[in-house]
Order: structure tokens, then sequence, then C-alpha cells
């Protein structure tokens, strides 16, 4: 009996180091977490002591049933599932009552965790954020508010700037934000953004750039600029709508491309020489025309720039200035001026002031139209903008706004349509021989076709036989892009025959007589020089049609 008792005692005092530290390591990691509960959900304004009582009983339950299970394994992992459950469900809770930036166990702030603040401001140092007033804007503290406004747009504009985007366009949904990129005038989808964190982006963006930050519906527009480590300094327009379902945020990235010279539009040599003759007139209109987006306005430009502003007066009204012209009188008829004056009488108005050169950058009504006809008559060179698919029907649409045939060709100079093309990326772009059948639907011949190029896929093949995309395009496959014109110079025999034709079909036969080429046909020679792909071509002037249609 003595040595029964005495067993017992020797069994029951025994006691496992390796359980016992066990236990109390991970009792003592679970008081700290009540208290952080009890902290973390008055600091997020929820029901701390409901939550602390949720944890705490958790762990208390936890670790009696603990110490009486029959086995160890079982009580532990009874001890971890409880306190888990509680605190999973805690954190559930508790995200939903902060910013997405302010969420925990996230991927984003478990990343967080492994990176020191120091590393964190460390990466948002390639550029500064410049106000229009020239202030630049400090790096907020991180996990502040401010500071997820501020990250997001600086990660989003290193991302296009390096996508050689002009444009930046964020349209919200219900639940997020899609974004796009406009690159070489195509559409470049990017992943979308949380609502939540699109709206501290735009946010910030509308602080940066003094924009009124509660007007939330009226349209708004201001410019702030980026300035990098290589002192290069680059100017965005940030344009603001009001929706439905949020604010629709438009970034355009201002650059100096619309004020370029005749010479660097990319007119073949004959067009330049027929272009550059105006400068030496004395009287007349040319009519530079185009789709929407086409690059009319750099024509346009060029066109008034050719002009030596030293020796003429050159004047231009607008709706809205594109680029600055140096030496060149610019005109803007704003909204302001709806109520008092119409966009004719503003031009009259430039035209008594005698300038030599009018530029007319929107002519939508016959009035402006009659003017502007005037005016090249009396003595003036004028150039008018319209929106049309090519030259005959820019004339058509001209004859019809004018009103008066005679009126709309007395003083016509000539007309010019486009077209902007992507260009292959010299780097990776891929030859091949087209097929035959192609070749004879575009009416290409054989002999001047025999290599084509396409988009390429591959800049070079690594090592170990992986591909590397091309990074000089930003696997794109095109980098920059390149005009194709139609151009038509109007003389007294032309003109005579342009006001005896019948219909715009024998106004394109008399365009054709005089040899003059096609919008296509103009394309189809950057298609067998290999500047672009035949499936851009494609793709601009179906487009085209296709806008077309929408309109009627």
């Amino acid at each position: 009996m003595p040595d029964l008792l005495l067993a017992s005692v020797e069994y029951g005092g025994y006691i496992s180091i390796v359980k016992f530290v066990s236990f109390m390591v991970l009792f003592f990691l679970w008081v700290p977490l009540v208290g952080w509960v009890y902290d973390d959900a008055k600091s997020v304004g929820t029901r701390e002591v409901f939550w602390t009582a949720i944890v705490f009983g958790a762990g208390a339950l936890g670790a009696i049933v603990w110490l009486v299970a029959p086995l160890f394994i079982i009580g532990i992992s009874f001890y971890l599932v409880v306190i888990a459950a509680a605190s999973i469900s805690y954190v559930k809770h508790r995200d939903t009552k902060v910013p997405d930036f302010q969420r925990i166990f996230t991927i984003e702030h478990v990343q967080g965790i492994f990176v020191n603040k120091e590393k964190k401001l460390e990466a948002l140092t390639g550029f500064l954020f410049i106000t229009p007033n020239n202030n630049e804007v400090p790096i907020p503290e991180p996990r502040e508010s401010d500071f997820i406004g501020f990250k997001s747009a600086y990660d989003i504009l290193v991302d296009a700037i390096w996508r050689r985007a002009s444009d930046i366009v964020l349209s919200p949904t219900d639940q997020n934000y899609n974004i796009i990129y406009y690159v070489d005038g195509a559409v470049l989808k990017q992943p979308v953004m949380r609502k939540q964190q699109a709206e501290y982006l735009i946010h910030f963006l509308k602080n940066l750039s003094n924009l009124d930050i509660s007007e939330k519906r009226k349209p708004q527009k201001g410019k702030f600029r980026l300035f990098s480590r290589e002192k290069k300094s680059v100017t965005w327009e940030i344009t603001t709508a009001g929706s439905t379902v949020g604010e629709q945020v438009k970034l355009k990235l201002m650059t100096q491309q619309e004020t370029a010279k005749l010479s660097e539009i990319n007119l073949s040599p004959d067009q330049y020489e027929q272009l550059n003759k105006l400068r030496d007139l004395k009287r007349g209109l040319f009519i530079v025309s185009g789709p929407a987006g086409s690059g009319v306005t750099t024509t346009f430009y060029a066109l008034l720039r050719n002009h030596d502003p030293f020796i003429y007066s050159v004047s231009t009204v607008e709706r809205q200035i594109t680029a600055e012209l140096p030496h060149i009188t610019q005109n803007v008829f704003a909204l302001t001026d709806t109520g008092t004056t119409t966009y004719a009488k503003k031009l009259q108005e430039i035209i008594r002031m005698e300038p030599n050169v009018v530029g007319v950058a929107d002519c939508q009504d016959p009035e402006t139209a009659q003017i502007a006809c005037k005016a090249a008559r009396d003595g003036k060179i004028v150039y008018v903008v319209l929106e049309a698919d090519n030259v005959v029907k820019a004339l058509g649409k001209w004859i019809k706004l004018v009103g008066n045939s005679s009126l709309a060709t007395g003083a016509l100079l000539g007309m010019s349509n486009q077209r902007m093309l992507r260009k292959l990326c010299s780097q990776c772009k891929q030859a091949y021989e087209p097929n035959k059948e192609i070749l004879r639907k575009f009416n290409i011949p054989a002999e001047k076709a025999k290599v084509l190029y396409r988009i390429g896929k591959v800049q070079q093949v690594g090592k170990r036989g992986k591909t590397k995309p091309c990074r000089n395009c930003q696997e794109t496959g095109f980098i920059g892009r390149t005009c194709v014109f139609e151009v038509i110079t109007i003389n007294d025999a032309l003109r005579e025959n342009i006001k005896r034709a019948k219909s715009l079909s024998e106004i394109d036969a008399q365009f054709r007589h005089v040899k003059m080429l096609y919008l296509q046909e103009q394309a189809l020679k950057k298609v067998i020089d290999g500047t672009t792909a035949i499936n851009e071509m494609v793709k601009v002037f179906s487009t085209t049609k296709k806008k077309r249609a929408k309109k009627k």
C-alpha cells in the first residue's frame, strides 16, 4: 500500500518541462493580445469591452480545456483554435471600420511589416510633386490618411510615364475605378483600383492642383508638375467631373508636340512643297480637316507657325488653347463669352484688328464660315479646321456650311486631311512574307512588298532559352506615331471644275485627275517601307468608319 501511494505521488508530481514552457509561452502571448484588442477597438471606434471580453473568454476557455484534456495535443490544438477564431473574427470586423490602407494581415500589410519606414519613404523620392504655386509637397507619414493618396499618385504616374502614356483616365463603377492609359493614341487597360483607394488618390490630386476638394459634381480643371532627380519638369493637367457613381478624372501630359514645324509633321516631300508655298501668298483660305484625335491641331499650328510672325501679324480664335504659340495672338472663345457674343462675332472682332493671317480652330456655324470666306477674299490668309473623313467630304461640308458654292470656293487655296498611325518598334518588329491574297486585296504590287513587318513579341533569347520582352516599346510593339495626309491645292482650272460638278463623286474624280493620292494609299507606303503594320492601318481606318456609323 505505501509503495502504491508513493508511485501515485511520483506520477502525479511529474511535469514535462517542454509542455509547461509551451503553455506559459502561449499564455503570455494571449495576455498582450487581449490588451491590443482593447486599445485597437477603442482607436477604430468599435465596442472595445465586447471584443475584449470575446478574446479574453476564448483564451480562458482554451486554457481550462487544455489543462483538463487527457492528451496534450488535443488541449493545445483546442487552445489555439479558439483564440485564432476569436482573433480572426475581430480582425475581420475591425477591417470593415477602417480605410483599405489601415487593414491588417492583408498582402500589403504583411509586406509592409518587413519594410522599415526609411525604405518606404526612400521608394517615393524619384520625383517631387509641385503645386501650381511652385510649392513642393512633402511626403506624408506612412499609415496616415494622406499617405495612401500620395503613394497611389506616385505609383500610377511612375508607371504611366514608363509606359509613355499621354493620358490617364479614371472611371468609377459601383465598386471600383477602371484605369485606362492612352499610349500612342491606343487604349491600354490597367488593373482596376479599389474605390476607396481611388478616392484618396483623387483627393490628393485635387488638393495638389488647388482644386475645390468639396466640389464633386461640377467640372474642374487644374495643373501640377513633377520634378525628377534629373531636374526635368513635366506638367500634368487634371480634369474632374461628377457622375452618378463617383468623380471621373482625366490626367493629360502637357507637351510641346503641338507646336511642331511644318517640316516635322511627316508630310511627303511633294505635300510639304505644296503647303510651304502658302506662306508666300497674300490671300486665300485653306481647310485643315480630319477626325477628332487625328492631329489636326498640330497641323493647324504648324501652318500658322510657317508664317514669319515678325513680318506678318498672326491671330487665332480657339475654344481652348492646346499649346502656346510664340509671337502669335491666341484668342479664346470661353463659356463666359456665350452670354455677350458669338464665335462668329469674336472672329469678326479679330479680323477688324487687321491681322495678315487668321486661324479659325473650330468652325461649326454658317456665320463663322461666311466671315472666314469674306476675310480670305479681302486679302487675308485664313486657316479653318473642320472635322471630316477626307478632303472631298471636307469640301462638301464646307460648301454646305457656307451656303454658297461660289463664296465657299472663290478664295479656296486647298485642303488637307489626315490620320495618325502607330510606328512599329524598330528594335523588335518582325519581318514576314505577306500573303498574296492580302497584297491583292490592298492593290499592293508583289514586287514592291516582298517583305512586310508586324509586331515583334521577342527582343532576345537569354542563356537558358527564355524569351525577354522588348523594353524599348514596353511590350506594346509600337513606339511613337506618324501621320499620313491627303493634300490638294486648288488652282483656277480645278476651281471652275468644282463649281460645275454636280456631286461629290465628280469632285473626287477631278482630284484623282490631278493625281491626288488617297489616305489609304499614303498609309500603304508606310506599310511597305516598314514604318507601320498593315493591321494598324486597317484598325485606324475601320475605327473612323465605326465612329461615323455611331454618329448616324
